[in-house]
């Protein structure tokens, strides 16, 4: 995944993607761009590749800058290394309808001032929390929001560092 952040008019953004409702799983739901590594790609190099066919970021202008802590999918247990990456300002995105059904980006302060946290219960497992973001007219949640828990996180954290 390319957790892809720019800045604009003074604010950090990051760019979404809502999946086209035509794939087989996690159809329609809000996420960062990526999928599946090729063989013998590493995280960084799928993630680009990715953003690239599913909304037409251009790969000269990602600048790798770390990893949030892995993730996997509720549902599959699919493992998700998210790739944080600048760019040098705001892209043009090009949603391929095949996989996306919107691209868009969210200030990192909307999203803070939106999230909400629920607890859930599954039999066999204990309680857990699942997180919500709504921006954008969009809802965030699931391994999504648990990646975007980290990335605000870790800018908070190192803002209160920086202080």
């Amino acid at each position: 995944m390319l957790v892809a952040v720019f800045e604009e008019d003074g604010e950090a953004r990051v760019v979404l993607t809502r999946r086209s409702t035509r794939l087989r799983t996690h159809r329609g739901q809000v996420s960062f761009p990526g999928g599946r590594l090729d063989p013998g790609e590493d995280a960084l190099t799928a993630a680009v590749r990715e953003a690239r066919e599913e909304i037409g970021l251009d790969p000269r202008l990602v600048r790798p800058v770390g990893y949030l802590r892995r993730a996997f999918a509720f549902s599959t247990g699919a493992p998700i290394t998210p790739v944080v990456a600048t760019l040098g300002a705001r892209p043009v995105l090009e949603p391929n309808p095949a996989e996306v059904g919107r691209a868009f980006d969210a200030s990192l302060a909307d999203l803070a001032a939106s999230f909400t946290e629920e607890w859930w219960s599954e039999p066999g497992r204990p309680r857990f929390p699942m997180y919500f973001f709504s921006v954008e007219g969009e809802t965030i949640w699931g391994a999504t929001a648990r990646m975007l828990v980290d990335l605000l996180t870790t800018v908070l954290a190192r803002s209160d560092r920086d202080g």
